[in-house]
């Protein structure tokens, strides 16, 4: 047994940065939507959108995609003032744009905290968890039947 009192040294490590201050890191946030899976990686900048390496408008041709991609953006007032790069796998095009959505609204809440109950408020936090339903056996699909036979 020792009889050596335990010594407690002061760690030397700077204590860590607070989320929102302008550092050059990026600030990230992921999103999910069915199969698809965004990373979304926002930073100061002039407005710049890209979607695995393409413009926000070659990857989602449907204006409607591009509004619900970019929905965040609009709600707190961030257009034009951020670059944001994105890359999505998985899923289709529609549940890609969705993620992105998510993963744009956790990057601004982690670029700035104040803006981060107006987007819980709005619904912009929130994972949509609908999946697609499973097929089951001696079924056709996940509800539908096989045809019945009376005789």
């Amino acid at each position: 047994m020792s009889t050596q009192p335990s010594v407690v040294v002061p760690s030397s490590a700077p204590p860590p940065a607070p989320r929102n201050s302008g550092t050059a890191r990026p600030a990230y946030g992921t999103g999910r939507r069915k199969e698809a899976v965004a990373r979304v990686f926002l930073r100061p900048g002039s407005g710049k959108f890209t979607v695995n390496g393409r413009a926000l408008d070659d990857y989602f041709r449907n204006s409607v995609w591009r509004l619900i991609a970019t929905e965040p953006l609009r709600f707190t007032e961030l257009e034009g003032k951020v670059d944001v790069a994105c890359t999505c796998r998985g899923g289709g095009t529609a549940g890609q744009a969705d993620a992105v959505r998510m993963g744009l609204s956790r990057a601004i809440s982690r670029h700035d905290i104040e803006l981060r109950p107006r987007l819980r408020k709005n619904g912009f936090l929130t994972r949509d968890s609908r999946m697609k339903e499973r097929k089951k056996y001696g079924q056709k699909g996940a509800r539908k039947r096989f045809q019945y036979s009376k005789r």
